[in-house]
């Protein structure tokens, strides 16, 4: 259990822009080992309080024996944060002082290999985060229409060769189930032509991100946690995300720049009418990086993209 890996991503950024205070409320909506939580407690200590969520039971074990000393401080959800502002009503919380999100895949998981996220070693094709509910990749790869399977690895994956993999996909299927990783890797090396194999990116990459997004409903989730998140929060409150590909990128940089905006009538009007006031300050004007040195110790960095912003 102790496994989980928790090297947090930019931990003096995320505390910098969380600024976790004592008597504070904040949630770590994807708590993975608890790096970052460490962190916001020690920040908020002595009195601060933390709610976790994660859907991942490993997750939430292992989180559970590394915040022990923090006792009551600390209350561990196993949902996805995506239902917290029904959980924190349960709680009693109508009002957060920050809130975090680290979006993706913990190294854990990919590095589990009978979790079936990772391409480079054989498992069955599951990538559920909550291994207990849900369909598998294998249920999609297997039972989806091609034009269904063409549409998300085209829009989730952002890969180009999306109809050809599909149509190549169901004609695997046609002849036998495609039920492991490696089976799917040899269909989508198949489908794209060796020369168009990228350098520094494997052939599945794109694939295999597209089908735990849809396993796993990454972006819906985020749209209405990150909402939920941001109207829970009160004024000088902080929300911090980071993200690790464009996908969710934009989603956050245009959830916080419509909640920043103010007046939105028409600009041929002399006078505003609609009365909309901006909700959040933007403390990000671009997404911070991890520095070079944080890459090389952690290169799960190297894609991560921070943005923050601050209730009015």
């Amino acid at each position: 259990m102790d496994g989980f890996e928790h090297i947090p991503v930019m931990p003096a950024e995320v505390l910098a822009f969380l600024n976790p205070r004592s008597g504070g409320i904040y949630v770590d909506g994807t708590l993975g080992g608890a790096g970052h939580a460490r962190q916001i407690l020690a920040g908020s200590s002595p009195d601060g309080i933390l709610v976790g969520f994660d859907r991942d039971q490993t997750a939430l074990g292992t989180a559970t024996t590394r915040l022990a000393e923090f006792g009551e401080r600390v209350c561990l959800v196993n949902r996805n944060f995506a239902e917290m502002a029904t959980s924190l009503a349960e709680l009693g919380i109508t009002g957060i002082d920050g809130l975090l999100l680290d979006l993706g895949v913990s190294s854990h998981q990919l590095d589990t290999v009978e979790r079936g996220f990772s391409f480079q070693q054989d498992a069955p094709l599951d990538m559920r985060m909550d291994v207990t509910r849900g369909e598998t990749a294998a249920d999609l790869v297997n039972g989806l229409p091609e034009r269904e399977l063409e549409r998300i690895i085209k829009e989730y994956g952002e890969e180009r060769w999306a109809r050809r993999i599909a149509k190549f996909i169901v004609s695997a299927r046609d002849e036998a189930p495609v039920e492991t990783t490696l089976h799917l890797v040899d269909i989508i090396k198949g489908a794209i032509p060796k020369a168009k194999w990228e350098e520094r990116i494997h052939p599945a990459t794109r694939t295999f991100q597209a089908l735990r997004i849809a396993v796993n409903e990454e972006l819906t989730s985020l749209e209405t946690g990150l909402s939920a998140g941001l109207h829970l929060l009160n004024p000088g409150g902080r929300c911090v995300v980071i993200s690790f590909h464009s996908l969710e990128d934009r989603i956050v940089k245009q959830s916080f720049r419509r909640l920043a905006q103010g007046c939105i009538c028409p600009k041929n009007l002399p006078l505003c009418v609609c009365g909309h006031t901006p909700q959040l300050r933007i403390l990000t004007s671009k997404p911070v990086m991890a520095g070079e040195k944080e890459v090389e110790a952690n290169p799960r960095a190297r894609s991560a993209r921070l943005r923050a912003a601050e209730k009015l």
